[in-house]
This record gives structure tokens, C-alpha cells and sequence, in this order.
């Protein structure tokens, strides 16, 4: 599948007149090794060559380079929208005229606290300088946007500067948790803990549901919280968005101020770092399929923790990937900051207390029936730390591991039922369908196919199963004669199948849907 970037934050300078307690770069001077002028405005044209569709300069603080204006205008002139970050201490009406006159889209002002707060995080004064540059901005014509950064001491006051924000028309204002790393990983007294999560995302929810302010939660906040749903859905003006993973080297990448190329600017390690315009043209990092890998080639199964038990695991991918990075030493580690981890691990907390093993199998077995997988798989995992041998249980189990997309525990359940039961249809249709997801294509139709001969026409979800396998990989007419002979012994399955039958015939249905 080609990947086509459309977005990218361009540190364009190490270069700050602020020493944040939460920067993650530590910023302080400009680094040796800076893009020069004719640099930069060479990247803008390959940006512009490889179709990026905004860009936001940020760094440091990006107007302590001189030539940022520059930079603007040349990816504007190539067709992209340049948008900037700025902590506002130098905005003045000639910076504002500049950033008009470059195409500047977007100003967002990082603003990360009442006054006392942002002061005593930033710098003294910066308070009400940052609000008298949003006026400025304004009376330019320009979008104004809100960057806040959330840390235990902002936290409760994101009310108070809404109640301020909402007398300068912002347009949008983005929610985001500061890390351990850079600066902050000297405040960690600081740091907002998991349980903030919730919070700044019924914050968001109630704020976008009060204001006309676009309230935008970052990719490090999340995830798969209806309030959070909602909020994502809001600000995209669709009908209906939630998270699908991280975009690093998908969709998005960063350029750090010496034309290094990586995933995200966020993530610090060096080991992340793809190449560097210097040596090698941007279209050819980009397109080469061995970058980005990390996040590109990600497999659910790679994942720890909950995480990789997860029934969102396959399209989340554990959320932000320098949120596992620094809290959990490794991209692959479990992402403690999210809201439906939080939620399973309360629940978790209080089916705990169940001990009579009965209960545990009704509770699991009623979770099952209500599609609650995730909540059924920790009744079963107590269940079998107890007793391994429960065919009932481990059917059951493994077919909640495969509704959860869990295909390797998924595998090995059935691996142990069929030495149990050769010739049971249920058990080879779970294992075939299983392997085959794992990529044992094959393999995985021999037991499917195994499972139709050893079916009767009162169990033809072997039939349906085979054909969808089929459908997943480019076999439609296989897929369509696999139907018809399951249709041939039953009435029933006739109806059951007709849909997806129809669909194939009149090839409707996209591969992997």
C-alpha cells in the first residue's frame, strides 16, 4: 500500500528565549548543524514535490530564526499550508504582518496554565504577553489556536482559561500531557498520572459541547472513551471518527532543525531516526519501505501488557508511541495512559473479589453472550490459572481470544482441544480460522475444509467462515463456490448467508472488509 504524507511539525530551531519546566526538547541556544536558508527553502520544494498538505514550523521557538518567514512563504509558494507554534514572548505587529504576508495559516500560542501557573512554567510576564499577542494575531486576519500542555498544576484550571479563551476567538485549542523527558523528566512532580486521563477527556467533552471553540485532544490522549469518541468526532465535523493509531511514517513525520527525518518529533531517541535530507533526498526516505518500520510493520501481537490483549489492539496499536516510550522504556510496551486500559483494570479490580469458580463461569459465560469479550477473557484467565483441563472453558475462551482478535491465543487453545478432539468440526473451524489470520492461509483452509466434512447441516458456520477466508484473500470465486455448496445442504444457511452471497456475486465487498 503507498503511503502518502500529508503532514509533518518542523523543528526548525533549537533556539528558545524560554526555559519551560515541561520542554521535552530542553531548548535553550540553536544547535550546531542547522539547516542554513537555502536548506530549508530546498526542503520546502521536496515537501512540495512529495504533496504535503500543512506543515507546522515549531522548534525552540521558531521566530528566533530570522529567515522563519522565509520558510513559510517558500511552502506556501509550493502549495502547502504552513501553520506555527509559538510561545508568543516576540510577537509584535511586524512578526504578525510577516506571518500574514508568508501565508501563515495558523498561529496556536502555547498557553499552559492561569497566569501565576503559565508564568511560574515558563516565564514571568509571558502570561499576559501570550494575550496581548493573540489580539495582535487576530487583528491580522489570522486563525489563533491554543496549544495547552497538562501537568498536575494546570489540570484544574482549564475552566478559568476557557472562561478566558472564550472572549478572543480561538479557533481551536489542543489538549496534551507532558511527559518525563527534556525538561520535565527533572519535574516529575509534576507529571499527570493515568487517572488524569478521564478527566481532561470529560473536560474536553463538556468544554466542546459548551463553546465554539474546536477542541482538538492530542494523540498522547485517548482512547476509545465514547466522551473522547465524541470530542475527536466534533472536531473532524464527521459523523462518526475514533482513534486508528498512530500516523508516525504513515501519514505524518517530523524534521528536526539539522534535517534529521523521523516519525514523530516527539520521540527524542536517536535509534528513531530514518535519515537526513543532507545525505538523502526526502522522496527517497519516504518511500523507502524499510523506514519507519517500527510503526509501519507493527503487528498487535508485539504489543505487552493489556495491550496486546486488547480487543482495539489491531487498530490502535497501543495509542502514542513515545507515551509507551518513555513510561514503559520500549514502543511496544503497554499504554498505562488509557482510558479504556483504566476501565478494564477498575473492573478487573472488582471481579477480582470473585472467588467461587461457578460464578466466575456464569459471569464469563453472560459477559460472552453480551459481545463484553474483553471482560469475559479475565473471568476465563482466572478460570484456567485454576483449572487448564475445562473443555467447556477452553472452547469458550478460545473463541473469545479470536473475538478479540487475539489469533495467537487464539491458536494455541485450539491446538490444545484438537489433540483432545481431532474430529471435532468446532474445533478445527477455530484453529483453521485462526492459523489463517495469522497468515497460515493455507493451512488454515485445510482445517476449515476439514471442518465443513465433519459438519452437518445443524453447525454450517464452517461454510460461511471458509468463504469469508477466501473473500480476505483476493478468492472470490472460491469464496462464492464455497457458499453455494454450504447453501446446497441447507435452507437455513441460505438465509444466513445471503448478504454476504449477494455482496460477492455482485462484488460489492472490498478484500479485508
Amino acid at each position: 500500500m503507498e503511503l502518502k504524507p500529508i503532514t509533518a511539525v518542523w523543528e526548525i530551531t533549537m533556539g528558545c528565549n524560554m526555559r519551560c519546566k515541561h520542554c521535552g526538547s530542553s531548548c535553550e541556544h540553536p544547535l550546531e548543524g542547522e539547516l542554513n536558508t537555502d536548506e530549508a527553502l530546498k526542503l520546502c520544494d521536496e515537501m512540495g514535490e512529495l504533496g504535503f498538505q500543512w506543515i507546522t514550523l515549531s522548534g525552540g521557538e521558531p521566530t528566533t530564526r530570522k529567515d522563519w518567514h522565509l520558510i513559510a512563504k517558500r511552502l506556501n509558494d509550493n502549495g502547502i499550508i504552513p501553520n506555527m507554534i509559538t510561545n508568543g514572548w516576540t510577537m509584535d505587529e511586524d512578526i504578525a504582518e510577516k506571518a500574514a504576508k508568508a501565508g501563515v495559516n495558523t498561529i496556536a500560542f502555547s498557553v499552559d496554565g492561569l497566569k501565576e501557573t503559565h508564568d511560574d512554567i515558563r516565564r514571568p510576564e509571558s502570561f499576559d504577553r501570550i494575550v496581548n499577542a493573540i489580539d495582535i494575531v487576530r487583528n491580522k486576519g489570522l486563525n489563533c489556536s491554543i496549544i495547552t500542555t497538562i501537568n498536575k498544576t494546570n489540570i484544574n484550571e482549564l475552566w478559568g482559561m476557557k472562561k478566558i479563551f472564550d472572549s478572543k476567538i480561538i479557533n481551536g485549542w489542543q489538549l496534551q500531557i507532558a511527559l518525563p523527558m527534556g525538561n520535565m523528566a527533572t519535574n516529575n512532580d509534576l507529571i499527570a498520572q493515568p487517572y488524569h486521563v478521564d478527566a481532561i477527556i470529560d473536560f474536553a467533552y463538556e468544554a466542546s459541547c459548551d463553546s465554539d471553540i474546536e477542541i482538538q485532544l492530542a494523540d498522547c490522549i485517548g482512547y476509545f472513551n465514547k466522551k473522547e469518541i465524541e470530542v475527536r468526532t466534533k472536531y473532524r465535523n464527521l459523523d462518526s471518527y475514533q482513534w486508528k493509531g498512530c500516523g508516525a511514517g504513515k501519514y505524518s513525520m517530523g524534521i528536526l532543525h539539522n534535517g534529521d527525518i523521523l516519525g514523530c518529533t516527539s520521540i527524542r531517541d536517536r535509534s528513531f531516526i530514518e535519515g537526513n535530507i543532507r545525505k538523502t533526498p526526502l522522496k527517497q526516505i519516504w518511500n523507502d519501505p524499510d523506514k519507519f518500520s517500527w510503526n509501519r510493520k507493527m503487528k498487535k501481537e508485539q504489543l505487552t501488557g493489556l495491550c496486546k490483549k486488547c480487543e482495539f489492539g489491531d487498530l490502535c496499536f497501543g495509542g502514542c508511541a513515545n507515551t509507551r516510550l518513555i513510561f514503559g522504556e520500549s514502543i511496544y510496551s503497554e499504554n498505562t495512559y488509557c482510558s479504556y486500559n483504566n476501565a478494564i483494570k477498575k473492573a478487573d479490580a472488582q471481579l477480582s473479589k470473585i472467588e467461587d469458580i461457578e460464578e466466575l463461569i456464569n459471569k464469563a459465560k453472560k459477559f460472552s453472550d453480551n459481545k463484553s469479550f474483553q471482560l469475559a477473557q479475565l473471568m476465563l484467565e482466572k478460570i484456567i490459572h485454576t483449572d487448564q483441563e475445562n473443555e467447556e472453558i477452553l472452547n469458550l475462551y478460545g473463541y473469545v481470544s479470536f473475538m478479540l482478535h487475539n489469533y495467537s491465543e487464539a491458536k494455541i487453545i485450539n491446538e490444545k482441544l484438537l489433540k483432545q478432539r481431532p474430529n471435532d468440526p468446532y474445533v478445527n473451524k477455530g484453529y483453521g480460522l485462526s492459523i489463517a489470520k495469522l497468515g497460515e492461509v493455507e493451512e488454515g483452509i485445510v482445517y476449515l475444509k476439514k471442518a465443513i466434512k465433519l459438519s452437518d447441516e445443524n453447525f454450517m458456520d464452517p461454510y460461511y467462515d471458509l468463504a469469508v477466508i477466501y473473500m480476505e484473500n483476493n478468492k472470490r470465486e472460491e469464496a462464492i463456490s464455497t457458499l453455494e455448496e454450504g447453501m446446497s445442504r441447507s435452507n437455513k444457511f441460505t438465509k444466513d448467508c445471503k448478504v454476504l452471497y449477494e455482496e460477492l456475486v455482485h462484488c460489492t465487498l472490498i478484500p479485508g472488509e
